[in-house]
């Protein structure tokens, strides 16, 4: 990712776009998961741990580890 940004600026706006769609994405499962847990007052740990059976979440938050990672390698190329 680090390399394909420098080449282009179409790479680096596109994974950023992607970010924010990750972001997005991602909070709405874990905020609609938490509150179906409240208004069904099931507080139990398979419950909470459910969430991770979805693909979709389990995609953008690794799409969103690896965005930071590679938004920290950035950070720190253009320091030195």
């Amino acid at each position: 990712m680090l390399l394909l940004q420098k080449k282009s600026k179409i790479a680096r706006t596109a994974f950023n776009v992607l970010a924010v769609l990750a972001t997005i994405i991602f909070g709405g499962i874990a905020s609609t998961s938490i509150y179906q847990i409240i208004v069904d007052n099931a507080v139990f740990m398979t419950t909470i741990h459910a969430i991770f059976l979805n693909p979709l979440f389990l995609v953008t938050g690794a799409y969103i580890g690896v965005y930071m990672l590679y938004r920290f390698l950035l950070w720190t190329w253009e320091e030195k």
